[in-house]
């Protein structure tokens, strides 16, 4: 029996997954070198870590600590700490501009297009970390979000500065928990 032909994806259809997709799917990753699964280890092990330590413990919301996570995590933790300085120093830039932003913008629409170009300036031509430069504006965004969503300056701003722990906490937690399972499951040098 002939197999139907495949959709594309951008169809807005789904693709059938037939047996013989899955078998190439788990034969790579059986011959590949694991850094995906490394990967994604990591991401669960450093999410339930942020979940059970903001939300339940603090009664906070993770998903701002979890994405700045995320963006500082690797499987390989030679990486994460050759990138760790410029994620740090980054996200600090993107905290100090957003709260800036904040107490300054008042929580009027056109503070967050203005501080994320600031913040992006700021990035490129003052600080000069190239490594992660992209987390200076996402971590304002995350900052200065708190102004949209609260009507009170004074709420905003100290939602803002709640922010800036739980990103920071985020970016620590995410090279510790690279660390910690490198040193429990180490992930395999990739060949060159």
């Amino acid at each position: 029996m002939r197999r139907p032909a495949r959709r594309c994806l951008d169809s807005g259809r789904p693709r059938k997954l037939y047996s013989g997709d899955v078998r190439k799917i788990l034969a790579r990753v059986l011959e590949d070198d694991w850094l995906g699964v490394h990967f994604a280890t990591n991401i669960f092990v450093a999410t339930t870590l942020l979940w059970l330590l903001l939300h339940l413990a603090a009664g906070l919301n993770p998903i701002w600590a979890i994405s700045s996570m995320i963006a500082a995590s690797d499987p390989n933790v030679r990486e994460a700490f050759k990138t760790f300085r410029g994620r740090i120093i980054n996200a600090a830039l993107g905290c100090v501009t957003g709260l800036f932003f904040l107490i300054v913008g008042r929580g009027h629409e056109w503070t967050l297009p203005l501080a994320l170009s600031v913040t992006v300036l700021l990035s490129t031509y003052v600080v000069r970390v190239q490594v992660m430069w992209r987390q200076a504006p996402i971590t304002a965004a995350l900052v200065i979000a708190a102004a949209l969503t609260h009507h009170s300056e004074l709420t905003a701003v100290e939602v803002g500065i709640r922010r800036v722990g739980e990103v920071m906490l985020g970016c620590i937690v995410g090279l510790a928990v690279t660390w910690l399972m490198s040193r429990i499951w180490p992930a395999p040098t990739p060949a060159k």
